[in-house]
């Protein structure tokens, strides 16, 4: 199941990291994504740690960026890969098929790429200018969503993310996006997610259901 509302996880130390995770999981988030850049190995595995322990109680489905084989020590629920981490069908023949897989791209041909390596969502973006990422790519606005899902015309949901506050989801969900990726607008204030998820007509009960594939 694929969360149309994906909260990135903001913080200057691990410790705002997983006290923001538990604002967000207190405040009805479904989907935490732990990103934790420019951290030593065994920071994020212990910091993934105690996330889990926070999404388990909420039953949140909890996402690690970058570090496949931290998800399935702490067993997350998947993985976010970026442009430079490992390949999707390596970490699937590591993490099997009950863990999603989710890819960054910025172009058609970056998410074709991704889509036959089997992913289970793509993160497109960034939608405008953010801070919260360095080295961003070109941006690709409302008119670009909407040519790329109309020459992908694919199953797999592609997530919007960069830059994306309360004012701008209605007018990206009607490019044929799935869903959203937010970080900033969340982390500034954790009461914004109950109104994210009614503009995004994504409550527990109205979630994409998937097919498990023996195949993967």
């Amino acid at each position: 199941m694929i969360s149309k509302l994906h909260y990135i996880t903001q913080g200057k130390t691990a410790e705002e990291h997983l006290e923001n995770i538990q604002r967000a999981c207190s405040s009805g988030v479904e989907w935490v994504q732990l990103r934790l850049k420019n951290v030593d190995p065994k920071t994020i595995l212990e910091t993934a740690k105690k996330a889990r322990e926070i999404t388990a109680h909420y039953q949140t489905r909890l996402i690690i960026n970058d570090y496949y084989k931290v998800a399935k020590e702490v067993n997350a629920d998947g993985v976010h890969l970026g442009k430079k981490d490992a390949c999707p069908l390596k970490v699937r023949d590591y993490l099997g098929k009950f863990y999603s897989i989710g890819g960054t791209a910025n172009t058609l041909e970056e998410c074709k790429e991704l889509l036959t390596k089997k992913v289970d969502y793509i993160g497109l973006g960034p939608f405008q200018f953010t801070e919260t990422k360095k080295n961003l790519s070109p941006v690709i606005g409302e008119a670009g969503y909407k040519v790329l899902i109309e020459e992908l015309n694919s199953e797999t949901p592609i997530i919007a993310v960069g830059g994306i506050t309360l004012d701008t989801v209605t007018s990206i969900i009607k490019t044929g996006v799935f869903g959203v990726a937010v970080s900033g607008a969340i982390t500034n204030d954790f009461t914004s997610i109950p109104v994210f998820h009614q503009l995004l007509k994504a409550p527990s009960t109205n979630e994409q259901v998937y097919k498990l594939d023996d195949n993967k």
